[in-house]
């Protein structure tokens, strides 16, 4: 599956003492707790409006902004100078390419983000807390997959222990390795949590000349 180059065309993890995941690891509460912590964290937080950064494994750099609404919707728009468009209506995720006028769609519950689209999120047996010498600094790093489908790929994502974010924490980026082992890592900041989201965020004009089946706002 290219779920990977679709959405954010093959990035790796940042190298050591760059960004918010760098940092020495430090031993962690019990993983049982700190899972519920994650869980209560992701069943809280409705919405979510953040600026990302990605890093390719050439060293190129791309910057966006993204905007998640639960359950499934997501839009990441890289921006009036790009091209590319990733946007999911709530069950499909979206490629959408202007410059060949293509688009490519994958089912929401067949990528890794399901886990992190999902309003009534349940880890158990599908996500598990990294060790403390794989977590950096005043973090909680959750590695979640679908136990019956390893080839829709694994997400890990990175919480920042914080008392100003729902259950205590915040999340600040995630790790993506899809089923061809290619790896991509997003890091977010300026984060807004449980902000209104239109629904017009979550369309797009299709480049084809059809009508999408929601129809809307053009890019």
């Amino acid at each position: 599956m290219r779920f990977l180059t679709a959405l954010m065309l093959s990035l790796a993890v940042p190298a050591a003492g760059a960004g918010v995941m760098a940092g020495p690891a430090v031993a962690q509460q019990s993983a049982s707790s700190a899972l519920t912590q994650v869980e209560t964290h992701l069943r809280e937080v409705k919405s979510l409006q953040a600026d990302f950064t990605q890093t390719a494994d050439t060293g190129a750099v791309a910057t966006g902004q993204m905007i998640l609404a639960k359950p499934g919707k997501v839009r990441f728009d890289f921006g009036k100078d790009s091209p590319l468009l990733i946007v999911s209506n709530g069950s499909v995720l979206s490629m959408v390419d202007y410059e060949v006028a293509q688009v490519t769609r994958w089912p929401v519950k067949e990528t890794p983000l399901a886990l992190l689209l999902d309003d009534k999120v349940s880890l158990a047996g599908r996500a598990r807390v990294l060790p403390a010498d794989e977590t950096p600094q005043g973090f909680i790093a959750v590695e979640g997959r679908d136990p019956k489908h390893p080839e829709y790929g694994t997400i890990t994502l990175f919480f920042q222990k914080t008392p100003k974010g729902p259950a205590g924490l915040m999340l600040m980026g995630w790790r993506v390795l899809d089923g061809q082992g290619r790896t991509t890592m997003v890091q977010l900041s300026n984060q807004k949590l449980n902000e209104a989201v239109s629904d017009s965020a979550f369309r797009f004009k299709d480049p084809r000349g059809l009508r999408t089946a929601r129809p809307g706002r053009l890019r």
